[in-house]
């Protein structure tokens, strides 16, 4: 009786074993599914801005320093290894964006010219694309993180050395502020 009760019990451990490691087996393919969504969506705007500056160059002369930044940000964002430096690049190039974007709003010529509207479009697009994948990516991020934190599963994710995963924050002051909307009609 004793023996039977044992070997019940070693099969009901074994089986909750087997089950939480399957299921953080499945949040982390899931949290490494997101971060490939960031990356596709990365990858398109990375693509997008030679397109942009290239559109907007011989229009900008006197803005070289600008286009200079937004290309070398691109670049470094490029290059980035991790997700706490790729977001940090990512950031510096958003910046970078909004400061072109900023600019064309200061040539008639180039806002008017339609490859210009439809590069800026897209990359509005792109943007709000990024946006929705890394939403995805820091819930799922967060869905797995929490399974190894929580007792008992933290037994199983420390046993098979599960790593928390990092997830997207806003790192710039900058991005933190709420714009300021002024509809008065001057």
């Amino acid at each position: 009786m004793l023996l039977l009760i044992i070997l019940v019990l070693g099969l009901v451990t074994a089986l909750w074993v087997m089950l939480s490691y399957n299921s953080l087996i499945s949040l982390k393919n899931q949290t490494l599914n997101g971060w490939k969504q960031i990356d596709v969506q990365l990858k398109r705007r990375h693509d997008l801005i030679p397109n942009l500056v290239e559109s907007v160059k011989g229009v900008m002369k006197f803005e070289q320093t600008t286009l200079t930044q937004v290309i070398e940000a691109r670049n470094k964002a490029i290059s980035a290894q991790g997700i706490a430096e790729k977001a940090a690049q990512e950031n510096v190039l958003s910046g970078a964006l909004r400061q072109l974007f900023a600019l064309v709003e200061n040539y008639p010529n180039l806002k008017s010219n339609e490859n210009v509207a439809k590069l800026q479009e897209e990359l509005v697009t792109t943007e709000n694309r990024i946006g929705f994948a890394r939403q995805f990516y820091n819930d799922i991020a967060t869905q797995f993180n929490i399974a190894q934190q929580r007792f008992p599963t933290n037994i199983v994710a420390k046993t098979f050395r599960f790593k928390i995963s990092e997830l997207f924050e806003i790192t710039d002051a900058k991005d933190r502020e709420v714009p300021k909307v002024d509809l008065n009609l001057k």
